[in-house]
């Protein structure tokens, strides 16, 4: 960032010298410096862009480079409602509110407590979000099975929907399986 603000303010001092002295070469030098700024924010800008970026649907697994707490330490998760606007430790930010609970129902609530797909939670926050959401705290983030955070009392983000995602994601590979079964079967 400060090569950029280097750049234009390179640029500007160019063009000053350009109009003062009316040397071309100093104006072309005034336009290609704020060419070079331009790129660099714009490629900044569109970097910024992509990681936030929404991952796809088929994209439901926490990704490997995640942070992962130690397996071995005790479960000492508890979902806690947190009030919009609060900053400490980088909970919320100004402005941010806390994500609303999607409604589930009956039919997938019993599939998901059967599954085992990791979902991230934070601890003292109520909702468990997929890894491509863009509301959780990912340094701070923790993997659970989706059954045992519900077990905990975290209740799935109404942003990225993880029980709606994972129950289609479950039903479309039973129907596959099934699909590929059905032309071994002799009648």
């Amino acid at each position: 960032m400060r090569l950029t603000v280097i750049l234009l303010l390179a640029a500007v001092g160019f063009l000053i010298a350009a109009l003062r002295t009316g040397h071309i070469g100093l104006a072309w030098g005034s336009v290609t410096l704020s060419a070079v700024a331009a790129a660099m924010i714009l490629r900044r800008w569109r970097r910024s862009r992509l990681e936030h970026e929404d991952l796809p649907d088929d994209e439901l697994a926490v990704s490997e480079d995640e942070p992962v707490r130690d397996a071995e330490a005790p479960r000492s998760l508890a979902p806690m409602t947190v009030q919009p606007d609060q900053t400490s430790d980088g909970e919320l930010q100004a402005g941010d509110e806390q994500p609303g609970e999607e409604d589930t129902d009956a039919a997938d609530l019993l599939l998901i407590y059967e599954l085992a797909d990791e979902v991230l939670v934070v601890d003292e926050q109520p909702r468990y979000h997929l890894a491509r959401c863009r509301w959780p705290d990912h340094e701070r983030a923790e993997r659970l099975p989706v059954r045992e955070a519900r077990e905990l009392g975290f209740t799935p983000c109404d942003r990225c929907r993880p029980d709606t995602s994972l129950t289609r994601k479950h039903r479309a590979a039973r129907e596959a399986a099934t699909a590929a079964a059905e032309p071994g079967k002799t009648q």
